[in-house]
């Protein structure tokens, strides 16, 4: 299991991923809000570890973006603030579990296990990027509300990396999950395809939603989350 850390106390942090990591946990940490929120929504995570008292922005800010982002991610917040009050607040942005300190990490291991054993949520219909979307019923993209045609493989396409917003994706990941097995692993379809997709959904001059990383993959998310990439 692969969990995110996003703590300011650097003590705090190493002894949480040094006790994670003693059960077998891959773990990334984050020292404040900001970055953590990016992370969070930038790459895959089996569960998030989040304080809620951070710098540059809190963990109900972090929360909410996450949960805006459309990332189903489960979240147990860990914090010294033990108020009824901000407990509930923290679960109703889309928390999972709130943990106060001090903690066991027997007690933090037994829940994140508990968390991933939770079914998967039911996706949204409905998928949105910027003024993007992409009707996962009806199979009706727009822009901006115009509306976009596309063939079968396009939607496919473009509804895979959307239910990934803000994630970078692999060449691999892409052909694995878009492509049947049987498909041509070196050819340039990923490549092809990404280019006419981005042809129609960039029309005019509307802000470029698709960005290739080279060595990494690609990646679609707003114009103002793109620009820190």
């Amino acid at each position: 299991m692969k969990v995110l850390i996003v703590e300011d106390d650097v003590a705090t942090a190493e002894m949480v991923r040094n006790g994670l990591a003693s059960y077998l946990y891959t773990t990334d940490v984050s020292f404040d809000g900001a970055d953590g929120s990016f992370m969070a929504r930038s790459y895959e995570y089996d569960a998030i570890v989040l304080d809620h008292s951070l710098p540059k922005k809190s963990g109900l800010t972090v929360c909410k973006d996450i949960r805006a982002a459309g990332k189903t991610t489960p979240i147990i917040f860990l914090s010294g603030l033990d108020a009824v009050e901000t407990k509930i607040e923290a679960l109703e942005h889309g928390a999972d579990d709130y943990m106060t300190k001090p903690f066991s990490l027997d007690e933090l291991d037994a829940r994140l296990k508990a968390l991933a054993r939770r079914p998967i949520q039911i996706q949204e219909r409905i998928l949105q990027v910027h003024d993007l979307t992409l009707d996962t019923q009806t199979h009706v993209v727009t822009r901006g509300g115009k509306t976009i045609h596309m063939t079968k493989k396009e939607f496919g396409l473009l509804e895979y990396i959307m239910k990934h917003k803000g994630i970078v994706l692999s060449r691999t990941s892409i052909i694995e999950h878009v492509w049947a097995a049987e498909n041509d692993p070196f050819s340039n379809t990923v490549e092809a395809h990404l280019r006419n997709l981005r042809k129609k959904i960039n029309f005019g001059n509307k802000p470029d939603l698709i960005r290739n990383l080279p060595g990494r993959g690609y990646i679609i998310d707003t114009p103002e989350h793109l620009a820190r990439l």
